[in-house]
């Protein structure tokens, strides 16, 4: 009888040792909550992330955005305001005042503070400035144990990207999509064995309070859009190339028939031939062995023919 209630206290205290552990944890857990935010890099996808924050996350008590020229944050302003003066045509409680004041432009790098900071680079997608950067990045902030570190890469392997970061545990992908301001998505890039669930939860939080909507995925090449999305666009290139069908009728085929918003050639265009190629170029110069290079792409990139952003693509606009 006495070695039963033994057994009997003894379960009974491993349970509640097993709770007191899961309320440490989750209190961890929700201990880490975003309060500021530096975004590096002021071109369409810093700006947006900027002005999403603004407009969307009123928990934030500063808000950054750094480049390196003052030309270069005027214009992104400009952007924001532009596109703010859009939502107000449908929204017309929008205040664009006071979102723009919440954020500040900066030609440095200096957070308003480091207590609970995230740190987004949304520099140009370039491995070796992007390694430099957060090489910088962690002796700055070496002796600051709030500060999270993330990368908007869409096609780089995250792990490369932070090959000098050292608190790998407060390192994480956040690849936001073009226009930010309009397109819910965003992708959580978890490093295995190395971003800690606290830090991928202060993220799925922080996304959240943007109004936006969160996946998780692995540090594996494309993540989950781009790896489905380009080896599409590029089987669709290899069908112009052949002379299956024209660009036109294979748009047409995967609007109606698959029910696409738009076909991969209009969506080529809108992302850019460059940055269609670049990708390309990057997993074949790591042989991953997803797609081919493609000679037309190629040659028309040659010829400037880079997409919606220049009036000329596959398509004249």
């Amino acid at each position: 009888m006495t070695r039963f209630l033994n057994m009997n206290s003894l379960l009974k205290y491993s349970a509640n040792l097993r709770f007191a552990r899961h309320l440490s944890l989750s209190a961890k857990m929700n201990a880490y909550k975003v309060e500021n935010l530096l975004v590096i890099g002021s071109g369409l996808m810093g700006s947006g992330i900027v002005q999403s924050a603004a407009h969307n996350n009123r928990n934030l008590k500063s808000i950054v955005l750094q480049d390196i020229s003052e030309d270069a944050l005027n214009k992104a302003k400009s952007k924001i305001e532009q596109n703010l003066n859009k939502i107000k045509q449908k929204k017309a409680d929008t205040n664009i005042d006071e979102i723009v004041s919440k954020i500040t432009f900066s030609t440095s790098i200096a957070p308003k503070s480091t207590e609970n900071l995230l740190i987004i680079e949304a520099v140009t997608e370039n491995l070796g400035l992007k390694q430099e950067l957060f090489k910088d990045l962690n002796q700055k902030f070496k002796d600051c144990p709030s500060v999270v570190f993330a990368t908007n890469t869409s096609s780089l392997v995250c792990k490369d990207v932070a090959k000098h970061v050292d608190n790998m545990d407060r390192f994480v992908g956040l690849h936001f999509f073009n226009p930010v301001p309009l397109m819910k998505l965003v992708e959580i890039v978890v490093l295995e064995n190395q971003t800690s669930e606290e830090t991928y939860e202060a993220m799925a939080n922080f996304v959240k309070e943007m109004g936006k909507v969160s996946v998780r995925c692995k540090d594996t090449p494309g993540f989950i859009v781009n790896r489905l999305l380009v080896p599409y666009m590029f089987e669709a290139i290899s069908m112009l190339e052949r002379g299956d069908a024209s660009a036109r009728d294979i748009d047409t085929a995967m609007k109606l028939g698959a029910g696409y918003p738009m076909g991969p050639f209009e969506l080529i265009d809108y992302v850019g031939l460059d940055t269609s190629k670049f990708i390309c170029d990057g997993w074949l110069s790591k042989n991953y062995n997803i797609i081919k290079e493609s000679k037309l792409l190629n040659e028309m990139v040659a010829k400037g023919r880079l997409g919606k952003k220049v009036g000329k693509g596959f398509y004249d606009y």
